[in-house]
């Protein structure tokens, strides 16, 4: 069977696909079914991310609440927690074990922003087949979808957009638990630059985390295309 090249863009498919043996009326029906779907696959994206951080603050504030609590049942005196050197070590421990756990919604939020991107191109790649064939139809209308008919679009790697500032800042915060734990078990002086500088290593280690995630630096394996039908997934 003669392979396909890969169809870019809008541009390089035909003005109209006569031979397809559907009607407008029901490509109509395409369109009421698409925008259902995007409409779904935002939300599901909006409560995958509120779920992860509602969990990762959840995660985070543990420790607090253990402070909280062990003040309140005077197993530790309130004057220890203001000081760095009066602190209890468990209590560091606790900080940097929360810390590492919330590496968990960390992990989940990028696998979950990743999977609803490649859901929306899959939803685009689908709009661009009855965006070509009602192109005449919708002009007349003085009407268009006003969607992206854009398979590669959006990206997975994004990170100002919303997820990404999600993410990124969830990074942040993940590595200052981490890094205020370490060096409080280590009874470490916690020297401002020292401390910001461990801050920014572990947040270049989230951040690499997230850059292949996204799939960037590394090829994604696709599955078996027999038919040669153009891939125009990044």
């Amino acid at each position: 069977m003669k392979k396909m090249l890969p169809r870019m863009s809008a541009e390089s498919l035909p003005e109209r696909l006569d031979n397809l043996p559907v009607e407008a009326k029901e490509f109509l029906q395409l369109v009421a079914v698409d925008f259902n779907g995007t409409y779904h696959v935002y939300l599901a994206s909006k409560d995958e991310r509120i779920k992860m951080t509602r969990l990762s603050m959840s995660l985070l504030a543990a420790p607090f609440a253990a402070a909280v609590a062990l003040a309140s049942a005077k197993v530790i005196s309130p004057s220890a927690l203001i000081t760095w050197e009066q602190a209890p070590a468990y209590l560091f421990a606790m900080i940097a074990a929360f810390g590492l756990l919330s590496f968990l919604p960390f992990l989940r939020l990028i696998e979950a922003v990743n999977a609803h991107m490649r859901t929306a191109r899959a939803l685009n790649n689908f709009r661009l087949l009855y965006v070509v064939q009602l192109k005449d139809h919708f002009s007349a209308l003085g009407w268009s979808p006003n969607l992206p008919v854009d398979p590669r679009y959006p990206e997975t790697y994004a990170p100002l957009a919303w997820p990404g500032v999600n993410v990124m800042m969830l990074a942040l915060v993940n590595s200052s638990y981490i890094a205020i734990g370490t060096l409080g078990l280590l009874r470490s002086d916690p020297n401002p630059a020292v401390l910001i500088v461990i801050i920014g290593l572990l947040a270049l280690v989230h951040y690499f985390v997230y850059y292949v995630r996204s799939n960037v630096s590394r090829k994604r394996r696709l599955p078996q295309n027999p038919f040669h039908f153009p891939n125009v997934e990044t």
